[in-house]
């Protein structure tokens, strides 16, 4: 992908990731220490209830980050994907006895296509994982 494209995407998924840190994540976060500390306070727990107590406490954070991973991931193989379609064509145009500079602004107009439709998929994907955050029970 171009450099410039890449660094396109690049700055929109950190600011959507940016974004879920500070109005999802971080709260989770703050629970998580919190409710681990008062596992940690109850004097009458073994070893192994206290660990289990703070496992408990971890989950939901550890829902949430895998939740946001997946979604990533996800997003990125679409990505990806739309990409690699634009390489084969250009690589059929070559074949088929394209001019290479034809070929090469044909490759960066799909490219380009390809991020221009993938960052306009960024809002409802950001408003799904919210709403899926949010649905995660603390």
């Amino acid at each position: 992908m171009a450099d410039l494209q890449q660094l396109r995407v690049q700055e929109a998924v950190d600011s959507m990731v940016k974004t879920l840190e500070k109005e999802n994540i971080r709260k989770m976060q703050a629970f998580m220490f919190r409710c681990s500390a008062s596992c940690c306070e109850d004097n009458k727990a073994s070893m192994q209830q206290v660990h289990q107590c703070i496992e408990r406490c971890h989950s939901p954070l550890a829902q949430a980050q895998a939740l946001v991973t997946r979604e990533l991931e996800k997003f990125q193989d679409r990505l990806a994907r739309c990409t690699m379609h634009c390489n084969d064509k250009a690589k059929d145009s070559i074949d088929a006895g394209n001019k290479e500079l034809q070929v090469k602004r044909q490759l960066e107009s799909c490219v380009t296509k390809c991020v221009d439709d993938h960052m306009n998929l960024i809002p409802s994907m950001t408003k799904k994982m919210k709403e899926s955050l949010s649905s995660i029970q603390i």
